[in-house]
């Protein structure tokens, strides 16, 4: 029996571009037939679009093919484990349908875990640095802060984008996380992984949903998840602060016993009172994002709801809550 390949794409507000992301993947569908001679199944994430892009993609699709669609916007970190629950493929393919992920890269991977038994997960790393030089560095610096204190590295320049095996899939969907950060959590599950490089494709239609804010909460999504710097940087500013107000009360001691300089008073104290009130209150506020996810963990809401299923034309009854 040939083996199966599921071919997962999230999508938000897409109808744009929905067309002609379904012609690749028909292209991808018959270039996978003919190379490896595998079935191909489509699982689109409808993640709470208001374009009507579910219809759009609906009336396009062929072949073999379901749209799950979510209640409400969850995020597309949560739509991606939408779609590996809903997969059963012996490989799967995740990529983004805004068709900045290519055809020949998706075949490359797919002929690396093909021809490699001993590959687990190929993903696509970004070889281009798009933005300014300070937004480069600063990527640079987060990829080295969130891995300086793990058992294991998350790849820079690497997403979603990536082929991986059946048991891989099945393995990821066991980790519930409410807050998630898939990057890590590809990187957490471990196997053999094997990095393609790649350049992004230019978008067919529409404008990137992910803005400066996004990207910092995301960013700061990864670190209360990954990583324990932020709290130990918290207690080296607390050690540093505690003995630079010892040295300076030392000082003012000394000066007063042996000099007879009378210390400045109030500006002194209201410089004092600022700058350590400002710095708690922006520690505590960092200390309250680990507790948030603490918070939300406990909660244990699903991590997303399935609105319902489309196969064809025709909507089933949604599948459980996961």
């Amino acid at each position: 029996m040939a083996e199966m390949l599921d071919i997962i794409a999230p999508f938000f507000n897409e109808a744009e571009s929905a067309i002609a992301f379904v012609g690749l993947l028909d292209r991808l569908e018959a270039a996978v037939v003919e190379r490896f001679g595998m079935t191909v199944r489509k699982i689109l994430i409808d993640d709470g679009s208001r374009d009507g892009s579910a219809e759009t993609f609906a009336a396009a699709l062929s072949g073999s093919w379901e749209i799950v669609r979510l209640s409400r916007n969850f995020g597309k970190e949560a739509a991606v484990l939408a779609g590996l629950d809903h997969s059963r493929g012996d490989m799967v393919l995740i990529m983004d349908s805004d068709l900045q992920h290519s055809m020949d890269i998706s075949l490359k991977m797919i002929g690396e875990l093909v021809e490699n038994p001993q590959i687990d997960v190929v993903y696509a790393q970004n070889d281009r640095r798009e933005g300014s030089w300070r937004r480069s560095q600063l990527a640079r610096l987060f990829y080295k802060l969130i891995n300086s204190s793990q058992r294991f590295d998350i790849p820079e320049n690497a997403g979603d984008f990536r082929v991986m095996r059946g048991a891989v899939a099945r393995a990821l969907t066991s980790v519930r996380d409410k807050r998630r950060f898939n990057k890590g959590l590809f990187a957490w599950a471990g196997f053999r992984q094997k990095a393609v490089l790649y350049s992004p494709e230019n978008r067919a239609g529409g404008t990137s949903k992910w803005t400066r804010f996004n990207l910092i909460a995301f960013s700061l999504e990864g670190f209360t998840s990954f990583s324990v710097i932020p709290l130990r940087v918290i207690s080296l500013i607390g050690l540093l602060t505690a003995f630079a107000g010892l040295a300076y009360g030392v000082k003012v001691l000394f000066e007063v016993l042996f000099y007879g300089i009378a210390v400045p008073g109030y500006p002194s104290i209201m410089v004092a009172v600022v700058l350590f009130g400002g710095l708690n209150l922006a520690l505590l506020g960092l200390i309250g994002e680990y507790v948030w996810v603490t918070l939300s963990e406990s909660k244990d809401r699903p991590v997303y709801i399935v609105r319902d299923v489309l196969h064809g034309n025709a909507a089933e009854q949604a599948a459980p809550d996961r």
